[in-house]
């Protein structure tokens, strides 16, 4: 049987991907190079917002009708939240939640089968989907290695608490075997989670994610670590010093921060207020003057008046901001936000995420002008002649150069949406 996995969304999905599929290859399955040539099309879902469970709907309906052969196979975050609307599709023949995403491969080559709906209590979960290292990697260059999953937060917008489960951490020992191997052939490791910040957190547990990186750093050849999102309060001093003080840290800090408006963040059911958010960003400016620093905003939370958004944008326009996620408010049923009766408007919704968008391009453009001239290291990827910085810049390569490799590039200008490398000038004869 030839599968095919489509993943869905953020890192975390990408990572329960790549371990999906080392799962099914461990029972004998082949991977298909596409879904059109599958026998078993898996897609593994995103259920953030209504968009994002329209693109799994609209996916499901292309297999069923370019494949109509394959046997459709739905799971993730989607499944776990809504998995009879899901089974109802045509051809959806196995819907399974995150509860029972490790029994996949099981499921698929038992015969028979019985029932076509696997889902369960994912606040019993204990344990993270783990992929052999030789998986790890959901991108040819930079792999992405999932840590942590599940968030003990309850934001009063997000679903995700609640398809995902409790936080919980992988062991230690097993996240620097795995850090070990994937060092061996790749520069750069992108270690990520659902709520990464809250590595280590579960009772009687005493180490910090700081402690996990001093080990990865001490223990294993990582030429280059990033840490994905990180809640703004998880970064403490001590992991804001330790990434500014080694080299081996990509300086690049996403800290979610979803409104500027500290009525909205209460109403949100945040954890911080406007000015503790402030404080970790200076902070971290301070340590690592050309990091990137990079944020999510929501627009048109239920409530969001004028005044809150103009708030909101004064905030972000004060904070140097390299990039931001802009996102606009999606009601999910089940969460209080939904239920909110002060909704706004989709068009002021919509008008609200494009200013933003701007003031984000300008923010991030005139980042990229400061880096003219310098001298910055980063990790050539298999786009040609692509690569990406270490302050999460793409840049335009002068001329081809091996992939995977960390490499020092001086920057001429800006591009586009980037930067251009200086071409290096041929040496003259006599």
């Amino acid at each position: 049987m030839k599968f095919f996995v489509q993943n869905f969304g953020c890192r975390a999905t990408q990572a329960d991907g790549a371990a999906l599929e080392s799962l099914l290859a461990a029972k004998g399955l082949e991977s298909a190079p596409e879904r059109s040539a599958a026998d078993l099309v898996i897609l593994n879902t995103c259920t953030v917002t209504a968009s994002a469970d329209e693109d799994v709907r609209q996916s499901i309906r292309r297999v069923h009708r370019e494949n109509t052969a394959a046997r459709i196979l739905v799971t993730g975050c989607y499944a776990q939240r809504a998995p009879e609307e899901l089974a109802a599709m045509p051809g959806v023949e196995w819907v399974v939640g995150n509860s029972h995403k490790a029994q996949i491969a099981e499921l698929v080559t038992a015969a028979p089968y019985h029932g076509n709906i696997f889902v369960g209590d994912i606040f019993a979960e204990r344990e993270l989907l783990s992929s052999p290292v030789a998986d790890a990697a959901g991108d040819r260059t930079r792999p992405n290695l999932k840590i942590q999953d599940g968030c003990n937060n309850r934001c009063s917008f997000c679903i995700i608490p609640f398809v995902r489960g409790r936080s919980r951490s992988a062991p230690a020992a097993r996240v620097v075997e795995q850090v070990r191997s994937l060092a061996a052939r790749y520069a750069e490791i992108v270690l990520s989670g659902i709520n990464l910040g809250r590595w280590g957190r579960e009772p009687g547990s005493t180490m910090r994610l700081a402690d996990l990186i001093r080990r990865l750093l001490h223990e294993t050849e990582v030429q280059r670590l990033r840490l994905s999102s990180i809640e703004p309060m998880d970064f403490s001093d001590d992991l804001l010093e330790l990434m500014a003080a080694s080299p081996r840290i990509a300086p690049h800090v996403h800290a979610p921060l979803q409104s500027g408006s500290d009525r909205i963040l209460r109403r949100m059911h945040r954890k911080y207020r406007p000015h503790h958010y402030a404080g970790r960003i200076t902070k971290a400016r301070a340590l690592m003057p050309d990091a990137a620093i990079g944020a999510d905003v929501m627009v048109g939370f239920p409530g969001e008046t004028e005044a809150d958004f103009e708030e909101s944008y004064r905030f972000i326009e004060r904070l140097p901001f390299t990039y931001l996620h802009v996102f606009t408010y999606s009601e999910r049923p089940g969460t209080p936000a939904a239920e909110h009766p002060d909704q706004v408007p989709i068009p002021v919704r919509k008008n609200r995420n494009r200013i933003l968008r701007e003031l984000a391009a300008a923010k991030n453009r005139a980042f990229r002008e400061t880096m003219i001239g310098k001298t910055l290291s980063a990790v050539t990827l298999h786009e040609s002649h692509t690569a990406l910085t270490e302050n999460y810049l793409k840049v335009e390569l002068a001329a081809a150069r091996e992939p995977n490799r960390i490499v020092a590039l001086k920057i001429a200008g800006v591009s586009e949406s980037g930067l251009r490398e200086e071409a290096c000038l041929p040496v003259m004869a006599g």
